[in-house]
This record gives C-alpha cells, sequence and structure tokens, in this order.
C-alpha cells in the first residue's frame, strides 16, 4: 500500500481488505498498534480488546476468501463510545457506578458485527455523557491529538480524538446536545446527529429519553455515509426508531451540487463567531458557491427558544435517569454529573410538559420556514478556537457550561426539533486547531447532508491533514 494502513480511509481500507490487498489482520494490528502509541498522550480508550480484535479479523479474512464478503465494513477495525452494550463487559457510560457486565449487545453492535466490522475497544467520555470538554475524574480526560494541552470537546471525546489520530477507521458517539458534533469540529473530523429515530439506542446507555441520537464520526462524509448504512434503520426493541424506508448513502453522494440550494444562517445566534471562525466560515460557503450550490441567507427563526426547550428536555430527563445515583452515591459522581441532575430536579413538571407538547407543531413551522425555501442550512459548528485545557479546568461548572454554550447555541436546537446535523471540518486556527462548520436538513434528510459534505471534501484537502502525534 502507497500509505501506510492507519492512515487509509475506512473506504479506502474495506475496498482493500476486500480485494485482498491487505488482510483484516494486518488492518487491524495496524489500526490497535496505532491506539496503543497514542493512548499515553490522549487517553481516549477505556479498553482495548487487542486478542478479540485479531481473533474477529482473522474470521474475516477466512469468510473473505470464502467468497462470503459481508460489504465494505467487513473487515475494518471500529471502536465505540463506552455506551454500548457488549456480552460480558460493563458498558461504563463513563461513570464508576455501573458494575454489571452486560449479557446483550446493543442493536447497534449486533449491526456492526453482522457487516463483519471489527470491535478494537471501548473509548472515553464525559461521565454519563453529561459533559462537554472530555473531562473525567474517574478514568482521566481525553486530549486534542492536534494539541494536547486542549480539550477534545464532550461528551464523545474519546471517539474524536480515536478517529482524528487514526487509532480508528471509524467510531460512535451519541449526541444529545451537540456532543458528536462539537468534539468532531474540536478534533477536525467528521460527526453526525441523525433525525432522532433513525439510529436506534436499544442497549445504549441513556443521556435522555427524547433528544439523544447515536452517530458515526468518521474522516470523511464517504465513510460517515458508509457506517449509517450499518446501522440505520427500524429496530423493533427501540419504540422511538420508526419504519422509515433507508436509502443507499453513498450511491447519493456526489461531487456536484448544481441545483441544490444551501441557505446560509445569518443574524442571531449565528453572527457570534470569533472573526478567524467567520472567515474559514466563508472560506467554505464559497466552496459550495463554486460547485454550483445556490446560496440563500436566511434567518432562522426561534433557534434560543428551542434551544431552552432542549434543555428542559435533557436536564429533566437527566435527572430521571441519574437521580437513583446522586440519592444513594453521590460520592461516587462528578460535580459535573451531580451539577446536571440537579439543575433536572428543579425543572416544574409544567415546563417539560409543555416543552414535550410543543415539540411537534414547533417542528412542523421549523420545517415549513426553512426546507420549503432550502435543501440544506449550513451554519457554524464552533464559535470561537478550542479552549485549552486549563482553560476549562477549574471547578467552576457554571464557567465550564458558559464555555460550552458558546458553540452549544448552534448545536442544541436540532436536538429538540429532532432534525439532522453533520459537523465537518473547513480548516485550522491560528493557533494549528480544527475549525468546522454544521449541514442541517429536514427529518431523514441525512443523505443530502452527506451528499453536500461530499462534494466540499472533493475540493478541500482538511481532512486528509493528520495530526502530529508520535
Amino acid at each position: 500500500m502507497s500509505l501506510p494502513l492507519a492512515d487509509l480511509t475506512l473506504a479506502q481500507a474495506g475496498d482493500s481488505v476486500r480485494r485482498r490487498d491487505v488482510s483484516s489482520v494486518a488492518l487491524t494490528e495496524a489500526s490497535l498498534d496505532r491506539a496503543e502509541a497514542v493512548q499515553p498522550a490522549l487517553n481516549c480508550f477505556l479498553r482495548i480488546d487487542r486478542e478479540a480484535a485479531l481473533q474477529a479479523a482473522d474470521r474475516a479474512d477466512t469468510e473473505i476468501a470464502g467468497g462470503n464478503w459481508r460489504g465494505p465494513l467487513h473487515g475494518v477495525p471500529l471502536a465505540h463510545k463506552d455506551v454500548f452494550d457488549r456480552e460480558g463487559h460493563v458498558a461504563t457510560a463513563g461513570t464508576i457506578l455501573f458494575e454489571t457486565p452486560a449479557t446483550s449487545r446493543a442493536t447497534v453492535m449486533e449491526r456492526f458485527d453482522e457487516a463483519g466490522a471489527i470491535y478494537t475497544g471501548a473509548l472515553n467520555l464525559d461521565e454519563f455523557a453529561a459533559g462537554g470538554t472530555g473531562a473525567n475524574d474517574h478514568y482521566g480526560r481525553t486530549h486534542n491529538p492536534w494539541n494536547t494541552d486542549h480539550i477534545s470537546g464532550g461528551s464523545s471525546g474519546g471517539s474524536a480524538a480515536c478517529v482524528a489520530a487514526r487509532a480508528a477507521f471509524g467510531a460512535l458517539g451519541g449526541d444529545a446536545g451537540g456532543s458528536v458534533r462539537i468534539p468532531a469540529a474540536m478534533c477536525g473530523i467528521i460527526g453526525l446527529k441523525p433525525t432522532f429515530g433513525r439510529v436506534s439506542r436499544a442497549g445504549t446507555a441513556p443521556r435522555t429519553f427524547s433528544v439523544d441520537c447515536t452517530g458515526p464520526m468518521t474522516r470523511t462524509a464517504e465513510d460517515c455515509a458508509l457506517m449509517l448504512q450499518a446501522i440505520a434503520g427500524h429496530d423493533p426493541r427501540d419504540t422511538t426508531c420508526p419504519d422509515v424506508p433507508v436509502p443507499d448513502y453513498a450511491a447519493a453522494l456526489r461531487t456536484d451540487l448544481k441545483g441544490v440550494r444551501i441557505g446560509v444562517a445569518v443574524g442571531s445566534p449565528f453572527d457570534q463567531v470569533e472573526p478567524e471562525i467567520g472567515q474559514r466560515l466563508t472560506d467554505a460557503s464559497d466552496a459550495f458557491r463554486d460547485l454550483g450550490a445556490e446560496l440563500i441567507e436566511l434567518e432562522v427563526p426561534d433557534v434560543m427558544r428551542f434551544n431552552d426547550l432542549q434543555q428542559i428536555l435533557g436536564k429533566t430527563e437527566a435527572a430521571v435517569i441519574c437521580g437513583k445515583w446522586m440519592r444513594e452515591r453521590p460520592g461516587d459522581m462528578t460535580f459535573a454529573a451531580i451539577s446536571v441532575v440537579q439543575e433536572g430536579l428543579l425543572k416544574p413538571a409544567t415546563r417539560y410538559l409543555e416543552a414535550k407538547s410543543l415539540r411537534g407543531p414547533l417542528l412542523d413551522a421549523h420545517i415549513r420556514e426553512i426546507y420549503g425555501q432550502v435543501d440544506v442550512l449550513f451554519a457554524p459548528a464552533l464559535a470561537g478556537p478550542t479552549p485549552t485545557i486549563a482553560e476549562t479546568d477549574f471547578g467552576d461548572q457554571d464557567r465550564v457550561e458558559e464555555l460550552f454554550t458558546r458553540s452549544a447555541r448552534f448545536t442544541r436546537f436540532t436536538n429538540y426539533l429532532g432534525t439532522p446535523s453533520l459537523s465537518v471540518p473547513c480548516g485550522f486556527s491560528a493557533s494549528g486547531l480544527p475549525v468546522g462548520f454544521q449541514l442541517h436538513g429536514p427529518p431523514f434528510g441525512e443523505a443530502r447532508l452527506l451528499a453536500a459534505a461530499h462534494a466540499y471534501q472533493s475540493v478541500t484537502d482538511h481532512h486528509t491533514r493528520a495530526p502530529a502525534l508520535s
């Protein structure tokens, strides 16, 4: 191979295994070696399953040699946020409170296994996925691979850092308010929050009941399409997972955008970005214009209202999920997790019920107002350069929340609405840290987001750059 194995994209790796240019065992060894090499600097893994992964890779090679190729993920190493059940393992959710090994697999893990993907390990996260910096007092914080003095973002920081550092070809994260998209932007990778219900959450440690989504994190839009293809679709184990047809995401990818209407979000809060971030966004929107898209400036009504409603749902539901632990073992919980639970306990029931009841009508109005005019909405993913650890590591949870909210104001509203959003890398800040934008779409519009991102990546090279880790 002309590239080191760990530097291949997921699509390239899968094709190489299919053509038997490289074995799954060799690919998996390269991925595991990379994971073990970067782990001391990044702390992105909670567990690396070398022996089991190599055994699975050997089985994949045997199947492929026998003509039983399962698809583009067959024999490709993936690692995932530690919230998904696998038999015999404790899905920690970043806490020390869970002690019983799972007796079954999460649906997404079953589907990856059926696709022939190789599971290499569990990835770090903020406790209970209730944080945005990658800090975890129990297991240690995850560091940003572009500069380890900076945060990875969270709560799927381990997933973002792992993929950016080439320690796996893709990873799953969870997103209840930006927890896939923000760390993806901070680490310079693709991160998808699918439509609520597009991907099953059965067997997944819950962060919330009604705003949390499981989504792929990869280096390219093509890779993201391949991962989503494997896990999307109805699941009778998850009552929030509707029986909506799943398109061929890879077939929908394109390299021109003629006839595509892209709305460029303007006004508050989308104008609240620092100048160097704004310049990267302008460069990205210019690239879309050059690809043939029609750009339409668009004000998006009620974003901050949607954000507030998302917080009511998310924090109240987190209090229900985690309140038992705060009552019984508060000394074993981090301050960040306790703060979220405490806020949720103080939300009036009337506000929660109002947030739930308004969701459908507000979504319908949003679809009419935005996606009646455009196909895709372009918006920031980050408000400013990624903070340093020192800027967030001072025990003041209100200040940490303030820093996180600077960017979460761009992400939380689609968790409330349940619509899909994709974070895409678009360059680097003056300090050499990644910058990203988001593409938003209507319900079950993931294919159009991935197509636009793929076209953008066909004329840019930000996603090909790798952090300078030894």
